[in-house]
């Protein structure tokens, strides 16, 4: 979304090429796209300015998880207010 001249910034994370590559193809004209292809990328993208206005994260990452991700974004006060949306593959909600 474009503001004022200033398009949103929105940080994919994701550790398969594929999701992140659909993703910015749906989202690369209306956003300023910037992607992590795994949690500790992510966390530094996420606390470099300018900031991203919106962190769309995949759950299940080898590594460092969805989870622990935002638990650690929450914890830091740079990034605390960006919002979250998991990304999952899952189509099982006992998962």
């Amino acid at each position: 979304m474009v503001v004022g001249g200033k398009k949103y910034k929105v940080l994919i994370v994701d550790d398969t090429p594929e999701n992140i590559q659909v993703l910015m193809g749906t989202l690369k004209d209306q956003y300023a796209i910037v992607a992590a292809i795994n949690g500790e990328k992510a966390l530094k993208m996420a606390a470099a300015e300018p900031r991203p206005d919106l962190i769309l994260l995949d759950i299940m990452m080898p590594g460092m998880d969805g989870f622990e991700v935002c638990r650690r974004l929450k914890a830091d006060p740079k990034t605390r207010d960006v919002p979250v949306i998991f990304l999952s593959a899952l189509d099982d909600t006992a998962n």
